[in-house]
């Protein structure tokens, strides 16, 4: 087939034939005449017709705009340091870090022994791995405690599917077996002799086993240590802080269950933490003779509790550490031989608490990691040895770039060891941070992060983009983002809505934006729209709109219901057929859902998201422009929704706005896999909002 550059130029919008097909359900039949872009195995010649169509139409679209993108990009990636470097961590007597050449896309993994002046071992040159690829991903996965041998994922799809290979790190020996059909979780038992790894169902994607590969012998032959037959859960692997065990983890939506194992112990069997139960959830971590555990039993926000190693098995053994607080949620806790530190949540904000322990309770006076900007994030960094008594955490807000520092538990003592570089003369000072408050039609405070550049007048006029995700109880932080800078430089607003669906203010506001109460979450989207339009944030007639995966779901719910508010929307890999999909177990990841979404199988379950689903509820009315992308690969929401989703309003919608579908024909949920790929992704997005506000770029004719 032709590239679309050399075809000629297409008249109209494609137009997807409607075929009849019935999507049956116990509670009502419904009409679906687009169902047949369905196509599991990607081969089809009329859906991949229809997709070259629909490419071919964004680029015709795109290319009035040609030279905003060109310039977009060359300056979204001018404020990237190409020859850059993570902050090197030390473990087991080596330096591990990340850094990236100039021009080049990919990583390279490195580490230096524990001196100064040390040579560089080069662990995985991913971008000498990836040529020839149209996607490629590959990073270590485990490290052997010894640290001669390393188990490292390749993904070449993008659909989350890796193979795993091992190399020894001492002259580069690759061990001759593959495993394939993984999730990228493994660890190897304290001797290196046996990789405990997780094995993915190959039609659902479901990780669902554990098995245990003995070095050197073939994968066929590997034994099945742990199987979860339940369908609605996940399974994972990983180790302790301590590494003294190894850790399956299954969870669900409503519940975990965590079984142990002696890392120096590989061939006996793994004994259980804690039995599983509905609406209990529980993660632990061991130090010295205990088990830290992070748990929401009888406890909504999270509490600490404790138990000694020989006490497993049954949590009425365990006994509290840090109670619950109303007011607090606690995201996550790092162990150290004398301290611990809580990531932690309190009005809306993402915090460190520093906790001494004592012999006995009540435990030392906490102190807390703090900021001087209304909105900001402070997160655990990567803390490998449980024996230091320095904390790295990384600190960013929507104008401060990532910041790593380590902290001094014991003197107070705080080294900035690296602010990610911007260059192009970005300097914070000339940007401001804002947190408020929106109330909600029902009377709930809505918290919105706010940026924008100093000099903005926000007297009513200035453009607007809005994000936010709201579900699985994920909370977006307010982070920067360089990309964004170009935004505010042009007058936009930027603001992050925290919205009910994820956990910025603890777990009710996960709970009321989930299930029979998800309608919170598109509602509190718009009512922070409008109340930032009539505040003076924004002009109304320049507001945007972006989200992504369940937050492209938020895109397509509010298009349906407000979608006149909105200049434009931008939807990426968008979750937007929910019944069809929540009805057939047999598309990936489906089954896990339902505790999240709800099962439309029951007759409640399914008016309620029938009432919502994007998909179902187009109509002949006019909607704002859209920006759809999707990754025909994508194994987390199937490419066959948005563009269904697409079809749908292209044969619907009454008015004339531009709708474009950007299909990535080799990538997967994340869209390309080299980072200035990424960057230039974000340049079009950009670049199609400006041009609906009719941007002429100083300087241009």
């Amino acid at each position: 087939m032709s590239s679309p550059e050399k075809l000629p130029p297409l008249s109209s919008p494609p137009l997807a034939t409607p075929r009849p097909h019935v999507v049956a359900s116990d509670h009502g039949h419904r009409e679906d005449p687009y169902y047949w872009l369905r196509d599991d195995l990607r081969s089809d010649p009329d859906v991949l017709e229809y997709l070259t169509l629909e490419n071919r139409w964004y680029e015709q679209h795109a290319s009035r705009y040609a030279s905003l993108r060109t310039r977009l990009f060359d300056e979204i990636k001018g404020r990237i340091k190409e020859d850059d470097a993570s902050v090197p961590y030390r473990s087991h007597g080596y330096f591990y870090y990340t850094r990236f050449d100039e021009g080049l896309e990919y990583p390279i993994y490195c580490r230096k022994k524990d001196a100064d002046g040390a040579q560089e071992e080069i662990l995985l040159e991913v971008n000498a791995m990836a040529r020839g690829h149209d996607f490629f991903q590959a990073f270590p996965a485990a490290l052997s405690y010894a640290q001669d041998l390393m188990a490292y994922a390749v993904d070449t799809s993008g659909r989350r599917q890796y193979v795993l290979r091992i190399r020894r790190l001492l002259g580069g020996e690759e061990f001759a077996e593959t495993i394939t059909a993984t999730s990228s979780d493994c660890v190897f038992s304290r001797d290196g002799k046996v990789l405990f790894y997780v094995e993915n169902d190959a039609e659902t994607l479901r990780s669902w086993r554990v098995k245990k590969h003995v070095l050197g012998s073939d994968p066929k032959d590997d034994a099945v240590v742990y199987e979860e037959a339940d369908t609605s859960f996940f399974t994972s692997i990983g180790e302790t802080g301590s590494e003294d065990y190894i850790v399956i983890h299954v969870s669900s939506t409503v519940s975990d269950e965590e079984r142990v194992l002696r890392a120096d112990d590989p061939d006996s069997t793994f004994q259980l933490l804690a039995p599983r139960a509905r609406d209990f959830h529980y993660e632990a971590d061991h130090i010295g003779g205990h088990w830290i555990v992070r748990t929401d039993w009888d406890a909504p926000n999270y509490r600490l509790m404790k138990v000694a190693c020989d006490a497993l098995g049954d949590r009425a053994h365990w006994r509290d550490l840090v109670p619950h607080s109303e007011a607090i949620f606690i995201n996550a806790v790092q162990l150290f031989d004398n301290y611990f530190v809580i990531d932690e949540r309190s009005e809306g904000l993402r915090r460190l608490r520093i906790q001494p322990w004592q012999d006995a309770l009540p435990l030392g006076e906490p102190s807390y990691v703090l900021s001087d900007e209304p909105a900001y994030t402070a997160a655990l960094g990567i803390n490998p040895e449980q024996s230091s008594e320095v904390l790295r955490y990384i600190y960013t807000s929507l104008t401060t770039p990532e910041s790593t520092y380590d902290l001094n538990m014991r003197t107070g003592e705080r080294i900035l060891r690296k602010r990610q570089p911007v260059l192009g003369g970005y300097d914070p000072a000339n940007y401001a941070t804002e947190r408020v408050w929106v109330p909600a039609r029902d009377g709930v405070q809505i918290p919105v992060s706010l940026a924008y550049r100093r000099g903005t007048t926000l007297d009513g006029s200035a453009p607007m983009l809005q994000y936010a995700y709201g579900s699985y109880g994920f909370s977006i932080d307010p982070a920067f983002s360089s990309s964004t800078v170009s935004l505010l430089d042009r007058g936009f607003v930027y603001a992050l809505a925290h919205v009910r669906g994820g956990s910025e203010m603890g777990r009710a506001w996960y709970e009321n934006g989930k299930k029979l109460n998800k309608l919170n979450t598109f509602t509190d989207f718009i009512d922070v729209t409008e109340c930032l339009v009539k505040k003076g944030y924004a002009d109304g007639s320049k507001v945007f709109a972006r989200g992504g995966s369940a937050g492209g779901l938020l895109m397509g719910a509010i298009a349906n219901l407000r979608g006149e508010i909105y200049r434009g929307l931008l939807a990426d890999v968008p979750f937007v057929d929910v019944v069809t999909t929540m009805l057939d177990e047999s598309i990936p990841l489906t089954s896990n859902e339902f505790d999240e979404w709800g099962n439309p199988k029951e007759a409640e379950f399914y008016r309620y998201m029938l009432a919502y689903s994007p998909y179902d509820n187009v109509a002949a009315k006019a909607y704002p422009a859209m920006m759809v992308t999707s990754g025909l690969h994508d194994s987390q929401v199937q490419y066959f929704e948005p563009t269904k989703w697409v079809a749908k309003l292209r044969a619907m919608k009454t008015n004339s706005t531009p709708l474009v579908l950007k299909t990535n024909m080799e990538a997967g949920h994340g869209g390309k896999s080299g980072r200035f790929a990424r960057l230039r992704e974000v340049a079009d997005q950009f670049a199609f909002m400006l041009d609906l506000l009719g941007w002429v770029e100083p300087g241009s004719s």
